[in-house]
């Protein structure tokens, strides 16, 4: 079973729609999250309001897209009702009762990411708990960051897809983003009016987090800020503060953040896994 990531994007009405779910989703949230228990295949999850016109809901999971939405238009599908009372043109209601076209639905508007990173890529979300066992409440704060980086032009937005794509190729984000520690899953991906969103879940600290990520992975960010709008000074790992500076105003902020495995830092997990490859080894 394969780890993959969903990006899905709900055009919104009007921004007093945009307002509204703002305060309407937060207390949904108890009711989706345990509907994501109930599911054992998301690893994390969020909503973002990216815009006046769009609210985002990410999310990393094994498997299949299709099941994944199934599921949740059958055990979430009051959440998804809220959110669509504001929505252009929404499926059929109630969601619950319509989980094909919930789904048909979500595939239309399910945006493709530029590059997708995993710092465990084997393990599912159960597979984890399993070897976590009575360990499972981790210790660590786990955060999300929710990044956008509005592009020069639309020449520039191309140049930024294309550069990641290759460099994903390549192996080196994935080299980088190892080096750093901290992140558990990250993703860059293409949003409205040529803006592109970098969206990531990691360990600790934000200050601290931005100082390992600009050493580590600062010059993936030196080349994409070539074609970023009003970008901070380069190089980055010279200029942390002003990165810092950039990246909280360029920040959205989650709605919503589920854990498939609270607080189990990246190195927990990966622990966690070289021990139980250990101990397999030894039965063997």
């Amino acid at each position: 079973m394969s780890q993959n990531h969903f990006t899905l994007s709900f055009p919104l009405k009007s921004g007093a729609d945009a307002k509204a779910l703002a305060q309407e989703l937060p207390p949904l949230m108890p009711d989706l999250f345990q509907a994501e228990d109930a599911i054992g295949t998301v690893h994390y999850s969020r909503f973002t309001v990216l815009s006046d016109r769009t609210l985002l809901f990410l999310g990393d999971f094994d498997g299949d897209f299709g099941p994944l939405m199934h599921d949740l238009a059958r055990r979430a599908g009051p959440v998804f009702d809220v959110i669509f009372k504001h929505v252009s043109d929404p499926p059929s209601a109630p969601v619950a009762n319509n989980a094909d076209a919930f789904v048909g639905w979500a595939a239309e508007h399910q945006l493709k990411p530029a590059y997708v990173y995993s710092a465990y890529p084997g393990p599912t979300v159960k597979e984890i708990k399993a070897m976590a066992a009575a360990d499972i409440e981790g210790a660590r704060q786990l955060l999300p960051f929710l990044v956008i980086l509005p592009a020069r032009s639309r020449l520039a937005f191309a140049e930024m897809q294309l550069i990641l794509r290759t460099m994903g190729m390549t192996g080196k984000v994935d080299r980088d983003m190892d080096s750093v520690g901290t992140p558990h899953f990250a993703q860059f991906v293409p949003l409205e009016e040529h803006q592109l969103g970098f969206f990531t879940v990691y360990d600790g600290a934000f200050d601290k987090y931005i100082m390992d990520f600009t050493k580590n992975i600062g010059p993936v960010f030196d080349v994409i800020f070539k074609f970023t709008k009003d970008p901070p000074p380069s190089p980055c790992s010279k200029h942390v503060q002003e990165f810092i500076d950039f990246a909280a105003a360029a920040s959205r902020d989650p709605i919503g953040f589920y854990q498939g495995y609270p607080g189990l830092a990246n190195q927990d997990i990966k622990a966690l896994i070289a021990d139980g490859k250990s101990q397999s080894a030894v039965g063997r």
